[in-house]
């Protein structure tokens, strides 16, 4: 399968893309899932869901906040410690910030928004590159944003942090590549799942109409099916660039949005 063998890190653990990753991760046939998340509560949820699903990898959780450079180092640690190796990172962990124009957003927001998406997953990848060196292989994979590539002025800071990341990819791809270590990004649009789901059903209650519409207004820009895509495909394609199917793929960026962002 896909990830056979393999230990897999996931910061982010959470009810969206987080924790479709571990899922799809044991799916795949990974030998160990480590899960990363500032929530406790949400660690045991989702490796009591891996075992409900009736995968038998094994887990490893550790209550993570990617901010913070020694709480990364212990996690790989602790990895290392139990499994031996790292085979990969997948940055899953964000933080979306307020909602704000480039124009009139608090530049205090911006400045926390870019201590977890940028300077967290840069915490992570510093974290556990020592032991792919070692090992001289290892794939790390960065969960970016179509925010990137199609501007939506309201989510104007969390959109500049993961820009950065962007860039931050492009270097580490060429820096790591020597020792045998991948480094690639998916870029996200509209995904079916608990967050996209709690936000229509605010906005339906906002603006006083059926949640079907707004939803239908999405899906209809959307080209592959007309649908929004359902999370865990999502994470299907970040998982399948962390595998060894994309042995000879660095430094890429992968659009998995339905076709939402076509590049031209």
């Amino acid at each position: 399968m896909l990830l056979k063998d393999k230990v897999i890190i996931i910061s982010g653990i959470g009810p969206g893309m987080g924790i479709k990753l571990a899922l799809r991760a044991a799916e795949y046939q990974a030998k160990a899932v480590v899960l990363a998340a500032r929530t406790q509560s949400m660690l045991d949820e989702t490796e009591q869901a891996i075992r409900d699903a009736g995968h038998s990898c094994e887990t490893l959780k550790v209550s993570t906040d990617i901010s913070q450079p020694e709480q990364c180092q212990r996690l790989a640690e602790l990895t290392i410690a139990k499994f031996g190796r790292i085979d990969a990172l997948i940055n899953s962990a964000y933080a979306h910030g307020s909602w704000g124009s480039s124009s009139n957003s608090s530049m205090d927001d911006w400045r926390k928004v870019m201590e977890v998406n940028l300077y967290g997953s840069m915490n992570m990848t510093q974290a556990v590159v020592p032991q792919m060196k070692k090992q001289k292989d290892g794939s790390i994979v960065m969960i970016n944003t179509m925010a990137t590539r199609r501007p939506n002025q309201l989510e104007a800071g969390y959109a500049v942090s993961k820009g950065a990341l962007k860039t931050a990819v492009q270097y580490l791809a060429e820096d790591l590549g020597p020792f045998g270590i991948r480094v690639n990004s998916t870029y996200n649009g509209w995904m079916w799942g608990a967050p996209v789901k709690g936000y229509f059903q605010a906005e339906a209650k906002r603006q006083g109409v059926p949640m079907e519409s707004l939803v239908n207004v999405i899906a209809q820009q959307i080209p592959l099916r007309n649908e929004i895509p359902d999370d865990a495909d999502c994470a299907s394609a970040a998982l399948y660039l962390a595998s060894d199917y994309a042995r000879v793929v660095t430094g890429a960026q992968l659009d998995v949005s339905g076709g939402h962002y076509l590049p031209h």
